[in-house]
């Protein structure tokens, strides 16, 4: 069982691989793919004028894949030029000085730089490899040449000495992982049957608590991040766990810098840590029991108990958390009726932990099993969408029956593509094609999924799914992964498969004998634990405890700040957050509201429309220690984008001093079109000009134009200022005084450059 203290943007995937990377292209040519995302990259490769199939003198950079899903290469193997198996950090590198050197050779022959690449380690070249299909259906791969018959993954042996980005890029805008991500460690000893992750990145290397302060110190100077998660297949068997959440607690509770554990284990999670983790704020709390029986439990080797995720969830009621997130599976090998109701009942248990009660509400999250090539149960079937659907409804009738238990589930179709990509080979090339001209995108967000255009193309190009994902297949057949060297034995993913027949459980390698899976060489490659950290230097934490902010009383700072540019497009949350990140950066000690969830003390005045500029704005900040505040804007102007500037920085006159302005001007510059003198000679005439508003809510307001507009000027033929009130009850905006007086439609005013000045 894992348990995770911060759900935003985690979640498992049914093969048991966390946080499955989206597709994305570098400036390298380099993607990382997840199953769901197949699409996205003809996606990509089409909105760039790129052909899908060949790397050809229209494209003038070879096209690379990484990540998890290149385990099982084939499905996307036409679309790629190279795919790096296993850890990219020094491969990477390598691939990058042999591309060099071949450009300043000056050769033309792209197969020499393929057959280069091919040469190093964790590199696969699909088109060295010439599949053809038997009698029986079973793909097979005929290398081009005798001395590349596979491709090994690459491993890095010493994460200490690995590259990791200590100053990492921080985005404008808000991504689904907002914040700074530490890897703790790289591999899992647990040995879970049904989890790729826990095959494919054997054996455990675990950083250095050293490494890892000093990564933390510097990444959060560099970002301004108020979040860390400590990131591993298993972070709570990290050996040195306690010390490093001590220490990092050290600095980060006055700094008011969340840390959150997405992947901890039952019997793991003390409440000496518990403790620890809450100090600053209670993220989201996720238990993975993935099944609700002790016999299906032991038959994915599991290796927990009953008691272990009863005294988990009670001991995290007890520290506070009132929603607490359950993931299970359904589907997975021998599993049976019993198995499921199983889940239903272990929910009902835990409903009657003492703290779950009026307040308290667990979520159950239910998903569909598939099967993952590399692992022990890669020959077992997934069962149907009918199947998993009928499991799942029944579940969801049970459950929703409880009071305080919520219920979700992934929709059993969107599983049955996974499996058929996950496990599929070459001839889904012509079936990924003819979806996406269909107008299949984004297939891993459900809002997007279209599964009744994928159903159309499976039929159009003849494609039997169920020989992927419906069939036991036999232990001697050729598989399409194949030819891919993950280190881990057949011979071992044989040995647990017969194993889970029998529920016999396999130990953990961390604290046991070897398992001899195969990854080993116990030469370059081992696992690699750190040494743990005697007790008397691990703080022992207080409950409810905080340090108390530096400094006396806060002082409150008025700061002056122009948005231009490039700038004007940002949201003003997003706005915020750029000038929250920068004064964290500028080690500016700001102070923060008391509560669940502390907020720095800052005030913005009314938030300007997206793409609107200002040539000055202020907002005020409260501080809590010495700061000059003609120091301010060098400092903060060093860590904001281009088009933001502070202009200036005092200390705030007291609220009661501070001038409330009655009117602002602005400046409106057209694009393509001209103010009509009409609209002048309107405005000086009429009355009463009406201009109405609908407001989110659906709600209509009717104001005086001639009461709000206080000055209307012409500066140019394309470009006017106006003066209008900011009272509230009586402010109109530019674009609604435009419209209404010159009749400029939307679509120019929503091209026009606006000034506030």
């Amino acid at each position: 069982m894992e348990a995770r203290s911060d759900l935003r943007g985690t979640g498992a995937d049914k093969s048991g691989i966390r946080n499955p990377p989206c597709t994305s292209l570098t400036s390298s040519g380099l993607w990382s793919v997840y199953e769901l995302n197949y699409t996205n990259i003809l996606t990509i490769l089409g909105s760039c004028g790129l052909p899908f199939r060949s790397w050809s003198a229209v494209n003038p950079i070879p096209i690379i894949a990484g990540g998890p899903c290149t385990c099982n290469p084939e499905p996307v193997a036409d679309f790629f030029d190279a795919m790096v198996i296993g850890d990219g950090e020094s491969v990477i590198a390598e691939m990058a000085e042999v591309w060099l050197k071949w450009k300043e050779s000056g050769k033309k022959n792209r197969e020499d730089l393929l057959r280069q690449w091919s040469r190093i380690q964790g590199v696969y070249i699909p088109s060295f490899f010439v599949p053809g299909y038997d009698e029986n259906g079973f793909q097979t791969l005929s290398p081009r040449f005798p001395d590349y018959a596979s491709a090994k993954r690459a491993a890095v042996p010493d994460l200490d000495k690995a590259p990791f980005p200590d100053a990492p890029v921080v985005p404008f805008g808000r991504p689904v992982h907002d914040r700074l991500r530490l890897e703790v460690a790289r591999g899992c000893t647990r040995g879970c049957r049904f989890c790729q992750a826990g095959m494919i990145y054997r054996p455990v290397r675990e950083r250095s608590p050293e490494t890892l302060l000093s990564l933390s110190e510097s990444a959060l100077a560099s970002t301004g991040y108020e979040d860390i998660s400590l990131l591993s297949l298993s972070t709570g068997d990290y050996s040195c766990i306690d010390f490093l959440m001590s220490r990092l607690m050290d600095r980060c509770e006055a700094s008011h810098t969340a840390i959150s554990l997405p992947s901890l284990r039952a019997g793991t999670l003390s409440p000496e840590l518990m403790e620890q983790i809450r100090k600053v704020r209670k993220t989201g709390f996720t238990i993975a029991p993935e099944a609700g029986s002790q016999r299906m439990r032991d038959a994915i080797n599991k290796n927990i108990t009953h008691q272990d995720i009863f005294d988990t969830v009670r001991d995290a009621f007890a520290a506070g958390w009132q929603v607490i997130k359950l993931y299970f599976m359904i589907g997975m090998p021998t599993e049976t009726q019993e198995d499921v109701e199983a889940i239903a009942e272990l929910v009902r248990d835990l409903r009657k932990i003492k703290g779950a009660g009026r307040k308290g509400k667990i979520n159950v999250s239910v998903g569909t099993f598939i099967p993952k090539p590399h692992t022990p149960f890669q020959w077992f079937p997934q069962i149907s969408v009918e199947e998993a659907r009928e499991k799942i409804f029944r579940l969801r009738d049970e459950l929703m029956k409880m009071p305080g238990v919520g219920f979700k589930w992934q929709k059993p179709e969107i599983s049955f593509l996974e499996g058929l990509w996950a496990r599929g080979d070459r001839r889904l090339s012509a079936l990924l094609v003819n979806a996406h001209e269909k107008g299949c995108r984004l297939d891993g967000w459900s809002d997007h999924f279209r599964f009744d255009l994928w159903q159309q193309a499976i039929a159009e190009c003849g494609t039997d799914a169920e020989f992927f994902t419906r069939r036991v297949r036999d232990a001697e057949e050729p598989l399409p992964w194949d030819h891919i060297d993950t280190g881990v034995t057949k011979e071992f993913l044989k040995t647990e498969w017969e194993k889970a027949l029998t529920g016999e459980s396999t130990g953990d390698c961390r604290t046991g004998v070897c398992n001899l899976c195969g990854v080993c060489d116990f030469d370059t490659l081992a696992p690699r634990i750190c040494d743990k950290i005697p007790a008397e230097k691990i703080q022992k934490p207080e409950a409810g405890s905080r340090k108390p902010e530096a400094g006396s009383l806060p002082l409150t700072f008025q700061l002056f700040y122009e948005k231009r540019d490039k700038a004007r497009f940002f949201g003003h949350l997003e706005m915020v957050s750029l000038f929250v990140r920068a004064l964290r950066s500028a080690g500016i000690p700001l102070a923060y509201s008391q509560g669940f969830h502390p907020m720095p003390s800052l005030s913005f005045g009314n938030p300007l429309p997206v793409g609107m500029e200002s040539l000055s704005e202020c907002f005020f900040m409260k501080v809590t220690g010495p700061v000059r505040p003609a120091e301010v804007p060098a400092l903060l102007n060093a860590r904001l984008p281009e088009g933001l500037r502070v202009l200036n920085c005092r200390i705030a006159p007291a609220k009661s001093a501070r001038a409330k302005a009655e009117s602002a001007t602005y400046r409106l510059r057209l694009r393509d079109e001209i103010f009509d003198e009409k609209g002048f000679a309107c405005f000086s005439r009429a009355e009463k000009i009406p201009v109405s508003r609908t407001n989110k809510k659906g709600m209509t307001k009717t104001l005086d134009l001639k009461e709000g507009l206080l000055r209307l000027e012409r500066i140019s033929p394309d470009e006017i200022e106006m003066e209008l009130r900011t009272e509230p009850g009586k402010m109109i905006r530019p674009a609604d005084a435009v419209s209404a007086l010159f009749g400029i439609s939307e679509e120019s005013l929503a091209q026009a450059r606006v000034t506030k000045m």
